[in-house]
């Protein structure tokens, strides 16, 4: 069956005391709407409309990131939610099959709980995902007689029976496309808030005797994010949710409470992550690597068998192929890092490639940088890098070539060559004491005045 997301993305979410839209506040490194459209994505939509108001541009921006064939649409007024459903509706006319409704500040919502509401389709024309709430609080109650769902009743307009309903409405909706926009469009604001709701098609659909239906999920799974505090919870939440995939899929942890995941992290089966290691978004780890202590990862690839840290970081663009190490105190940026090359102590390398087997020794930098542009540092097969060597690029090393301990190499190294790049070293005998002397001397002087 061909199935649409209509995600919504309009809110301000004043309650978040931001002037960041709601929707991109980010959890585990990824904005909240991104969690959405990566749930949708269990479903192989044929269509993803996103609806966005405040701040649409900007949310719009990063929709278009991280799927480039979303459609966005705007609600101008946030007028509620079957209006901001009604705002998709000429960019599904004519589109086959279902339309799923999601909310970008909801995260958590499982493919398979998606997957069991298309297929609770096959029994009812409208399909509601609700949930057993252990505090039912301010949330919609589901209204159901034996297996069919009757209708849903904001709290705010409940009676005090249906607030005693713990059977609670995510919001989420399902329903053949024509049927859905057919039931929006008889929706009315005649509530206490004056707004349309989307719940309203529920009551809408069994007066015209169709049937609706209810899948039911963990409460968890539901979490709507609305305030810092809800957020910070959230990250708790995915936290803990992202430990036990990466130790049911595998991975050590050696103390998984201090490993902060992002949301597309990939850590392979026993690739080992010591202790308080951040992974930002973007890396993969590949089996049997290790992530020492203390490291930062964002946007890199770790080969099997690579070491990194402990105290490394890697910004994007770092691609380590297998059995690399990477040490105490040294960053990888945009930089390609041979089979078992070693740059083991405060080392930078960025904007380079480095050969296999090359060995970059304590200090090393590649001055990539002119205040402009950026500049390519290429180091060869099997080469040497003395200590405290500055790579001044655009420069190459050739491969099995050397430099000298504190060299400055501005100029290429052919193949097999050493390089020094210092100044001679001048020795004044007897000279150093009688500084220090004078120094002693004058501090002294200047204690007594």
């Amino acid at each position: 069956m061909m199935v649409s997301l209509v995600i919504l993305a309009a809110g301000q979410g004043s309650r978040m005391q931001s002037d960041l839209p709601k929707v991109l506040h980010p959890l585990g490194a990824a904005p909240l709407v991104v969690h959405a459209m990566r749930a949708g994505r269990a479903l192989d939509p044929d269509s993803v409309v996103v609806v966005v108001g405040h701040g649409g541009d900007a949310v719009a921006q990063v929709v278009h990131a991280e799927d480039e064939a979303a459609i966005v649409v705007t609600q101008e007024a946030q007028l509620g939610t079957a209006h901001a459903v009604a705002q998709a509706r000429a960019a599904l006319a004519g589109a086959p099959g279902d339309v799923v409704v999601l909310y970008g500040d909801t995260p958590f919502i499982r493919g398979e709980t998606l997957n069991a509401m298309i297929a609770a389709r096959k029994i009812h024309d409208v399909v509601v995902l609700g949930f057993e709430a252990a505090d039912p609080g301010r949330y919609g109650r589901l209204v159901t007689t034996g297996d069919t769902l009757e209708r849903i009743v904001e709290f705010k307009d409940a009676s005090e029976a249906e607030r005693a309903i713990t059977l609670c409405n995510s919001g989420v909706i399902c329903a053949d496309r024509a049927t859905l926009f057919d039931l929006i469009a008889q929706v009315s604001n005649d509530n206490v808030a004056g707004e349309y709701y989307l719940t309203d098609i529920v009551a809408l659909a069994t007066a015209k005797g169709l049937s609706a239906g209810v899948v039911t999920c963990p409460e968890a799974e539901t979490l709507g994010i609305n305030t810092r505090t809800e957020l910070a919870q959230a990250e708790v939440t995915f936290q803990a949710r992202a430990r036990a995939e990466a130790l049911e899929d595998g991975a050590i942890l050696v103390a998984p409470e201090t490993v902060y995941f992002a949301q597309d992290t990939v850590v392979g089966r026993g690739a080992i992550v010591e202790q308080f290691v951040v992974f930002g978004p973007g890396v993969t780890v590949e089996n049997g690597a290790t992530i020492r202590a203390f490291s930062h990862l964002e946007g890199a690839h770790v080969s099997r068998g690579a070491v990194v840290g402990p105290y490394a970081r890697l910004r994007p663009g770092a691609e380590l192929s297998e059995n690399v190490h990477v040490g105490n105190f040294v960053e990888i940026k945009n930089a390609a890092l041979g089979e078992g090359a070693k740059v083991n102590h405060l080392s930078y390398v960025g904007d380079a490639t480095i050969g296999a087997r090359a060995n970059l020794g304590a200090g090393t930098v590649t001055c990539n940088y002119d205040g402009v542009f950026k500049h390519h540092t290429e180091i060869g097969e099997g080469a040497f890098i003395g200590s405290s060597t500055m790579l001044v690029a655009p420069v190459r090393v050739g491969a099995e070539a050397m430099t000298g301990s504190g060299s400055v190499i501005t100029s290429d190294v052919p193949d097999g060559a050493l390089a020094l790049g210092r100044a001679r070293q001048d020795t004044k005998p007897g000279l150093g004491k009688r500084l220090m002397d004078r120094l002693r001397a004058a501090k002294a002087a200047k204690m007594k005045g």
